[in-house]
């Protein structure tokens, strides 16, 4: 077989046009320690604070400390194929996530990818996890509620869209109850959920994502999950990957609500990371960065001036207390970067009074602009009649002859605190609530006996929606009361008919 001369003349010209001199430079460092989820590299002269660096395994690292002798790297995953002497190149990259709408309804890791076995999540675009929060004149003031179907909440701690409100207690009193029921809450409000769930065994994960979705929650839900057998900087960078997510719709004039859950462990990941890095211990080994820590995620919620959309986003960070101790260092870290906190009680929790929230020690630092008028007017004097019932509870306890006025508060403390308790994943709808305080507040349970509240509250609501719901529709439609005669008289043809099971 004989090739001619034009044939191979021909092929070479081909070859020599399709011919691109691309010169490409790869600055590569060469790893000299490698264990407990951190590494060390030489030669990374130029790199960059929190830049993505890649392991010859293909896993990737993220520059932390950078030293005069060499750069400490996290490993972002498992490091058992990373060994003393392999290569690290830089990739020019700052750690990003991927965001967008199809990042709804899934489970994700705190890199973005999908852990529900549902697929991978196709996305066309990435954010930095790290941004600078909006300035002052890139806000507006919190002025929209944030409606979380908790009475106690509601009325006593409104939160806004827009803030920073902490929920902090001891283990096991109901912290994560509150954000399902919350996000639950959320159904048709035109608000994108994100529930980052830091160091929760993975069962527990699982049984709450599968609570939303039986709630129908997951249509408009994010969960990001890092476990607590992830490596230690998952654990750290997950509230921070959930942030960037949430960024983009706020960005986009969205509304979002996001709850870290509980950033207490984020601390300890970080705590582990930074002392294992060699940076200097400070209070209770916390390096001296972790207010910083802290105060950069969370100041990145907002409610946007009108100029950039008018987009809010509002978190929920969770602390968890050693023995209801707020004055350790965490909680009073984050008691001061936020608006306010609800304090769960675990004496409460205890004798049945769920949601355990102590009314003296919660607060909210938006208060009245966070309510609609109704909720505002209902609940005003709310919190003054909690405050005197425990104090005069504890006081009556030592004497028997108590005078009337004393009887009368006391007996209308007890009634308030059985119309703030409330069952599980049974949140309730603002005009409802804004009704039996109503009632509470207008002294139409006075005669009701406590062990009939409950009934007396479930009946109500259904002789409403059956009789008056016009009364119901105007208080959500409009915020404001209805005239107060007809509703008066409407509760008043309702308790007439109340028939009481109590001996």
């Amino acid at each position: 077989m004989s090739i001619k001369a034009e044939e191979i003349s021909a092929l070479i010209k081909q070859q020599l046009a399709n011919y691109q001199d691309e010169l490409r430079v790869d600055e590569v460092g060469t790893v000299t320690y490698v264990g407990d989820g951190i590494a060390r590299a030489t030669g990374l002269d130029n790199a960059l604070a929190g830049e993505l660096l890649e392991f010859d395994d293909g896993t990737y690292g993220m520059a932390q400390n950078l030293e005069s002798n060499d750069v400490g790297i996290v490993i972002l995953g498992s490091f058992k194929g990373i060994r003393e002497g392999d290569s690290v190149k830089r990739t020019g990259r700052i750690m990003e996530v991927p965001v967008g709408e199809q990042m709804i309804g899934r489970v994700v890791n705190p890199l973005g990818q999908a852990i529900d076995g549902l697929g991978e999540i196709k996305v066309e675009r990435t954010r930095p996890i790290e941004k600078k929060a909006p300035g002052v004149m890139q806000r507006q003031s919190v002025n929209e509620p944030l409606q979380t179907g908790i009475k106690a909440i509601d009325a006593l701690v409104p939160i806004g869209r827009g803030q920073r409100e902490l929920v902090i207690g001891d283990r096991k009193t109901g912290k994560t109850s509150i954000a399902i029921d919350t996000i639950i809450n959320q159904k048709d409000q035109n608000m994108i959920c994100i529930y980052v769930a830091i160091g929760q065994k993975e069962s527990t994960v699982r049984s709450q994502v599968e609570t939303l979705r039986s709630f129908g929650a997951m249509e408009y839900t994010i969960v990001v999950a890092a476990g607590p057998s992830s490596p230690a900087p998952l654990l750290w960078l997950a509230p921070y990957a959930g942030a960037a997510m949430g960024e983009e719709f706020m960005y986009n004039g969205k509304h979002v609500l996001i709850v870290y859950d509980d950033l207490s462990k984020q601390a300890d990941a970080y705590r582990e990371l930074s002392l294992i890095l060699r940076r200097p211990p400070g209070r209770e080994a916390y390096p001296g960065d972790v207010f910083y820590l802290h105060s950069r995620l969370l100041e990145r919620a907002a409610k946007l001036s009108d100029k950039l959309g008018g987009g809010s986003m509002t978190a929920l960070p969770f602390i968890e207390t050693k023995a209801g101790d707020v004055s350790a260092y965490i909680p009073t870290n984050v008691i001061s970067i936020t608006d306010g906190q609800i304090f769960l009680d675990s004496n409460n929790f205890y004798s049945g009074i769920r949601p355990a929230i102590d009314a003296g020690t919660s607060v909210s630092r938006v208060g009245g602009s966070a309510q609609i008028k109704a909720m505002k007017k209902v609940s005003g004097t709310l919190r003054l009649d909690l405050a005197s019932y425990r104090e005069l509870e504890s006081f009556a306890q030592f004497g028997s002859d108590l005078d009337e006025a004393t009887q009368a508060k006391l007996a209308r403390g007890r009634r308030t605190v059985e119309v703030l308790k409330q069952p599980l994943h049974k949140p309730l709808v603002v005009d409802k609530q804004v009704l039996i305080l109503y009632a509470l507040t207008h002294g139409f349970l006075d005669a009701v006996p406590v062990d009939d509240i409950t009934r007396f509250q479930n009946e109500l609501f259904d002789f409403f929606d059956s009789n008056h719901k016009d009364l119901l529709d105007g208080i959500k439609k409009t915020g404001n009361l209805p005239e107060t005669e007809k509703l008066d008289a409407a509760i008043k043809d309702f308790a007439a008919g109340f028939q009481s099971t109590a001996k």
